[in-house]
């Protein structure tokens, strides 16, 4: 039987910040052991194996490129690998596969026999939901809600109505540049006492996490524009 190497899944950083803050020691030592990788834009990847060890042999290094224009043809192929070719995922922002590209690759991995290995390292919605004061126990994340004003204030009361009748944290993204009018919708959809979490820049110096009522919010609306952000709501 053919022993198959192994596919790692790779957290990054959440922004600019030094990978030494958020990526353990014994990940950067994997990591730099690596010479494939499939990513989601190169240069990305390979500003962040540069952060992560300044001598990494960048030039000695194969990547594969998994986005919305890849081929599923092109995808089957970038695991075929042998006993000696291990492979990592490394997501642009935080924990591959989670709101972000990779899934696919994970399923052939296992339809293969490969062994999956998630690292540790930083993931926005874990963290915000850790800092959030919110129901850890039962809780759902959305991915993104819908770019029409009309349809996404839809969603949003649909999800704080399901948030009381399941008792279960409601968790969202949006695109960086659309942030503002996300909370705006959120400000004017939701019910005064519904709680809200707002967690921005998470892991930099920037951070900002915070947990107020609707009402509460209202009062002084912070400004996130183009701030990566993780939005939390739960009706008591």
């Amino acid at each position: 039987m053919t022993v198959l190497g192994k596919l790692y899944l790779i957290p990054t950083t959440l922004g600019a910040e030094s990978p030494v803050y958020v990526i353990p020691g014994y990940v950067k030592k994997l990591v730099s052991g690596l010479r494939f990788f499939i990513v989601e834009e190169e240069r990305t990847a390979r500003r962040f194996l540069r952060k992560l060890d300044p001598e990494f042999p960048i030039d000695d290094t194969t990547f594969y490129i998994l986005n919305e224009h890849s081929l599923k043809e092109d995808i089957s192929e970038y695991l075929n690998i042998t006993d000696s070719d291990n492979v990592g995922i490394l997501s642009e922002a935080g924990a591959p596969c989670v709101a972000d590209p990779g899934s696919a690759i994970v399923k052939l991995a296992h339809q293969r026999g490969i062994n999956v290995i998630p690292l540790i390292g930083p993931s926005s919605i874990l963290l915000a939901l850790m800092a959030s004061g919110l129901n850890g126990q039962n809780f759902a994340f959305n991915g993104y809600l819908p770019v029409q004003k009309d349809q996404r204030c839809k969603q949003i009361k649909k999800l704080e109505n399901h948030s009381f009748s399941e008792k279960q944290t409601q968790i969202f993204i949006e695109a960086p540049y659309r942030n503002q009018h996300l909370l705006e919708d959120i400000l004017t959809s939701c019910e005064p006492a519904t709680l809200l979490c707002i967690a921005a820049d998470l892991t930099l110096s920037t951070e900002f996490i915070k947990t107020y009522s609707i009402a509460e919010w209202k009062k002084h609306m912070p400004s996130i524009q183009k701030r990566p952000s993780i939005f939390l709501i739960q009706k008591l």
